[in-house]
């Protein structure tokens, strides 16, 4: 696979993870800066590390596979495997500036 293949599948991922909310917040996972890595392997199996703004995310179980399914969908993806991990710790600077904005922390 070339790295221009990669950046496609990448870029499409970025897209379908735009789509993913938590419930409690009005602002995609992507923007909230819960995605910490996207990783496409050339044999198109994709790892992505992501968190979640609280430990105990009342969601969590709803949004993993919210994230594990959609990716699956994206063309030029074979297989996907979300890591959750909390370190680092999420906070409000992870947030693109659109998000801020949004939920008012200008």
């Amino acid at each position: 696979m070339t790295q221009q293949e990669k950046t496609t599948i990448e870029e499409r991922i970025v897209d379908i993870l735009k789509t993913v909310y938590d419930p409690e917040i009005p602002i995609d996972i992507w923007n909230l800066g819960m995605i910490y890595r996207i990783d496409v392997q050339d044999s198109r199996h994709v790892d992505i590390d992501m968190t979640f703004t609280a430990p105990s995310c009342p969601a969590a179980d709803f949004i993993l596979e919210d994230v594990r399914t959609k990716v699956e969908s994206v063309e030029g993806v074979a297989s996907v495997n979300v890591n959750l991990v909390f370190e680092p710790a999420w906070d409000q600077s992870m947030m693109s500036d659109e998000a801020k904005a949004e939920l008012g922390y200008d």
